[in-house]
């Protein structure tokens, strides 16, 4: 399989681990789950599946974003603890991941399940010295790692206006450089906090997803999986406070970005409010509907919601169905399955390509139609095609590990 590496900005063959460790950035609960974030998940599910189809082992860890000042800010604004609201919006979620059919990650963490771990990442930054201390607070200096910016390659002129649109605060006078990041947070009035070394307080935004990954998955992983907008500060931050600990670069031996939804003229986000809700569409179509329209994209390529287009993703699911439906003829099989079955998975090692894999698909749903033989055996194949994407088909419930596996994960947010 060949995948576009960020990194290095190429399509490479990965280099795999047995188990492929693979780590997503999660969400931060507090208005979930838009197609955006349906988009980001499900190609990483479509990676998940095909490897799994290709008999490969598969250690998935997909974090979630607990304490941030994102919910922070949400649950003032709301009136609730910010658990309580944390915890709601993950239960949604996971909801809505359930009714897509998505894999469920084998680790769904809270960032505030590894707190001590966190502390000890921050003391050995400070050890390792490219950080330092400063009112209560620990921040990773951006100049003491010369290897800062590679994954992003950004100047250095335009990383603060994009660092201050994603939660960076230049202003913050214990800061040795307003690009310097914050490892731990010095507690504010109102807000919760932990004991460490420096005072209490709370992690960084950045420092969680390092200690997720590297406590899950080990120091090195396979793939790491997010939206592009993560590339930077987030991802950059994670690679810088991982490296300088374990000498073992790279940390990512390759990063998986998928490109952005856009609406109403605007890239899909919570802050400008022009989302589209999974659970909205799912009141007018299936969920395959869905899946099908978010694969006829490509991971890589920024695209814009349209209506239309999901309402035609929707016949062509329609199509799958009667496919499987046909009943066999009195002719003889004269289907090349092996082939079918090479081509499709040949697209989807094609830096998973799926769009080319439903064209894939919908041709042999075609032939199916066409046919006046025997077609059991085809639309076994069909079967098999569709649960790669995640498509149930004629399947009136998501499959029962999906279920299982994200209804164990959701008890952990049941307060």
């Amino acid at each position: 399989m060949k995948l576009f590496n960020s990194l290095t900005g190429r399509v490479e063959s990965p280099i795999f681990s047995d188990p492929v460790r693979l780590y997503a950035c999660g969400i931060t609960p507090y208005d979930t789950t838009h197609v955006g974030h349906a988009f980001t998940y499900v190609a990483v599910d479509n990676v998940v599946r095909h490897l799994e189809s290709r008999g490969l082992t598969v250690r998935y860890v997909q974090n979630v974003t607990d304490i941030d000042d994102d919910i922070l800010r949400q649950a003032k604004k709301v009136g609730q603890d910010w658990r309580l609201l944390g915890d709601r919006w993950t239960r949604h979620y996971i909801e809505d991941m359930i009714a897509l059919n998505v894999r469920p990650p084998d680790a769904f963490p809270r960032a505030t399940d590894v707190i001590d771990g966190i502390v000890g990442m921050v003391e050995r930054l400070l050890a390792a010295g490219v950080a330092y201390q400063a009112g209560g607070s620990v921040y990773f200096h951006i100049d003491a790692w010369a290897e800062f910016g590679k994954l992003s390659n950004l100047p250095r002129a335009e990383m603060l206006p994009i660092s201050n649109e994603r939660g960076n605060h230049p202003e913050d006078p214990n800061k040795r450089d307003p690009l310097d990041f914050v490892l731990w947070q010095a507690k504010a009035e109102g807000e919760p906090a932990w004991p460490s070394p420096w005072g209490p307080g709370r992690p960084g935004w950045h420092i969680e997803c390092s200690t997720l990954a590297t406590h899950w998955l080990g120091e090195q992983i396979d793939i790491h999986g997010g939206g592009d907008d993560l590339r930077f500060p987030h991802h950059e931050c994670e690679i810088a406070q991982v490296e300088p600990l374990t000498g073992r670069p790279p940390f990512v031996r390759c990063w998986f970005h998928t490109a952005m939804v856009h609406h109403e003229g605007d890239k899909m986000s919570k802050s400008l409010g022009n989302l589209v809700m999974v659970r909205d569409l799912l009141d007018e179509f299936s969920a395959d509907a869905v899946r099908l329209y978010l694969a006829s994209h490509h991971y890589r390529e920024s695209w814009t919601y349209d209506h239309d287009e999901l309402a035609a993703a929707a016949r062509q699911v329609d199509g799958l169905v009667r496919a499987l439906k046909r009943a066999s003829g009195s002719g003889s099989d004269s289907f090349a399955v092996q082939r079918a079955r090479q081509a499709f998975e040949a697209a989807l090692d094609d830096d998973l390509d799926t769009p080319q894999a439903v064209r894939r698909m919908s041709e042999l749903a075609a032939e199916i139609q066409s046919s006046a033989g025997e077609v059991t055996g085809v639309q076994r194949e069909l079967r098999r095609q569709a649960s790669v994407l995640g498509l149930r088909l004629d399947k009136a419930e998501p499959e029962a590990r999906v279920s299982s596996g994200w209804q164990t994960h959701k008890t952990g947010f049941d307060r």
